[in-house]
């Protein structure tokens, strides 16, 4: 009985020690903390915001701190927006941007919105200021006009996520969608442009042909007055008579009548 006692109390002896080891070495990994390259960690000492920890290997207090990762590497992200333009269209487009946390301000990020800064700070702020830019122009204008209209919006989104300690790094508006009876307008609108193109070029076609049949016509009278000053020249009738003795072939008229001429005699 007293070495069963015995080996009992061993037994359990061993078994504390192995939990207290356990709980020794759970202890020391939970004392350690690292934050990957990218991020910041936010230090929380019973549960209140206690300072920021930079990429690495940290000790730290398992039973009075925890550490919130916070990511401050570029990431993207793509909303859709509605908005109504200076002429009152409806404008849908889809925006796509580049930003990051501003590392030097990460803590005090999370102790203003936490973690989900995305759902409610960067949504929120790219509806507004699509709607700020987009009211600037007309719905045509947001076509022909789109490097201004992107200035306009990511000038206006820049404001606003600054006050939040996100900066941007790229924005850029992915599509414009308007409303069906508009696209027809537009479309309309350049095939009436592409007629009366077409109608300008065609006068201008006729017009200067116009000209080169005025200055056709100015070189054939032209031409005849050179050559009737020069038949006058030389001789006037008799230029006239040499000029049809050389296309005579040398066959007299078989018929004579009363008045008919008879043709290159004149005896003298």
């Amino acid at each position: 009985m007293y070495e069963e006692s015995n080996s009992t109390k061993y037994i359990i002896k061993l078994i504390a020690c192995g939990v207290s080891a356990v709980v020794a070495l759970s202890l020391i990994f939970m004392s350690f903390e690292t934050v990957s390259a990218g991020e910041r960690g936010v230090v929380l000492r019973w549960g209140a915001y206690d300072g920021v920890l930079e990429e690495g290997f940290h000790v730290i207090n398992p039973f009075s701190m925890s550490i919130k990762t916070m990511n401050v590497q570029t990431q993207k992200v793509e909303v859709t927006a509605d908005a109504a333009s200076k002429d009152l269209q409806s404008a849908n487009s889809v925006v796509a941007l580049n930003y990051h946390v501003d590392p030097a301000r990460v803590g005090t990020l999370y102790q203003q919105i936490g973690r989900d800064y995305e759902a409610q700070v960067i949504a929120p702020a790219i509806q507004e200021a699509v709607k700020s830019g987009t009211a600037l122009f007309t719905a045509e204008e947001l076509i022909s006009r789109r490097a201004e209209v992107k200035e306009a919006v990511k000038n206006n989104l820049v404001a606003r996520l600054d006050k939040f300690y996100i900066l941007v790094d790229d924005f850029s508006i992915v599509n414009f969608e308007f409303s069906p009876q508009f696209d027809a307008a537009i479309e309309a609108k350049q095939v009436a442009e592409q007629q009366a193109l077409q109608a300008e070029n065609d006068l201008r076609r006729i017009e200067v042909e116009a000209k080169q049949t005025i200055e056709s016509a100015k070189a054939e009278a032209e031409a005849i007055r050179i050559k009737a000053q020069a038949i006058t020249q030389q001789g006037g009738k008799d230029y006239v008579e040499l000029k049809t003795v050389e296309k005579w072939n040398g066959v007299l008229p078989v018929n004579m009548y009363g008045s008919a001429p008879t043709p290159f005699i004149n005896i003298k």
